[in-house]
């Protein structure tokens, strides 16, 4: 029997198998306005249909001067919410389970989407580029403005508004993005966190955004439903943030209600070595689940079906979460339950004729 295929449930959410989809940036919403498109509907509806077990959105903006691009999806409307209870509907419908990631760029936000003729950051972006501390990505990039403690407060307010946003339109599960350098990740890396008040140097002093981010948000959930976070479990920089880190943080955070740990690496800084190749960030997840005691989803070049299972048979990682490979194939999880010998979790529409 696969470990692969044996469901997993976090609170009160049974997720019919262990594979997610990553959440990948579709940079689609065509008004600039944040809302989703029939792009959007058919990209996640065919993973559902494809027999993935969660999946999820796509970075999702708390603000407008949040998205990476101004393509990006966004959740700080009411019109947002009628859109997004489509796209849910439509995932449960399918036997998946709907999860979305809230997110924020700092300074990182104002880009143009990556195949347009012009690329980099946007000139005269009319949108706040703000950060834990004034203090470029790159060379190359613009200088962000340091959020004072009460822009701090505003954007932990925008931040529960979109979990209960979220939640209205039906999502089942909540993660936030504090991965690959964004807002939440600047605050915790000392490359980009050089802040001398209560919310920077010490670590306890970079982590108290996340802290009371977690206490406002989680009771803004739903007791049944989870809390994710994705997280770069290190900078790969010697002097950022580090396994040890993640680690620490993930402990303190479970307490106040997070579920699961998503984990990433890397994304503060341009020029970090990274070592990619096969299963590379699995190990980080393993660390993770087995020092802080908690759920974890490994990601990063899982690419087949013997892969996936050896990191959930192991007792690496909870879920594997599949970006690229399910961006070539929607179909990936069905194909790897055949080549597992499981049956595949296809709809009546696909199921009778193929099974």
């Amino acid at each position: 029997m696969s470990e692969l295929f044996q469901p997993l449930t976090l609170r009160g959410i049974t997720i019919r198998n262990r594979i997610a989809l990553s959440p990948m940036c579709m940079y689609s919403c065509e008004a600039e306005d944040g809302l989703p498109t029939t792009w959007h509907l058919q990209h996640l509806a065919s993973r559902a249909a494809g027999g993935c077990g969660l999946v999820m959105t796509e970075a999702t903006a708390i603000d407008p001067s949040g998205v990476i691009s101004p393509q990006d999806l966004g959740i700080y409307t009411d019109e947002h919410v009628t859109r997004l209870k489509q796209i849910t509907k439509t995932l449960h419908s399918l036997g998946a389970t709907s999860a979305i990631q809230l997110a924020h760029a700092g300074r990182k936000s104002g880009t143009y989407r990556p195949w347009s003729e012009t690329r980099g950051y946007i000139e005269n972006w009319p949108l706040p580029r703000n950060s834990s501390s004034q203090i470029p990505f790159s060379e190359k990039s613009p200088t962000p403005s340091e959020l004072t403690k009460s822009e701090i407060q505003t954007l932990i307010q925008q931040f529960t508004d979109a979990t209960r946003r979220a939640d209205e339109a039906g999502f089942q599960i909540v993660e936030l993005h504090s991965a690959h350098g964004y807002l939440l990740h600047q605050f915790l890396s000392p490359l980009s966190n050089q802040r001398t008040d209560d919310y920077g140097g010490t670590f306890e002093n970079r982590t108290r955004f996340h802290h009371e981010l977690f206490e406002a948000v989680r009771p803004a959930l739903p007791d049944h439903k989870p809390l994710m976070m994705r997280i770069s479990a290190t900078d790969w920089v010697d002097g950022g943030w580090t396994i040890e880190d993640s680690i620490k943080l993930c402990q303190s955070l479970k307490p106040l209600g997070l579920d699961l740990v998503d984990c990433s690496t890397g994304g503060t800084v341009p020029n970090a070595k990274i070592p990619v190749g096969p299963g590379y960030q699995v190990q980080f997840a393993e660390a993770i689940r087995t020092q802080a005691n908690i759920p974890t989803g490994a990601v990063g070049s899982i690419t087949n079906a013997h892969q996936a299972e050896a990191i959930i048979a192991g007792g690496r990682a909870d879920m594997v979460f599949i970006g690229r490979e399910m961006l070539r194939n929607p179909y990936w999880a069905n194909d790897a339950a055949i080549v597992l010998g499981e049956q595949p979790q296809r709809p009546p529409q696909y199921a009778w004729p193929l099974n």
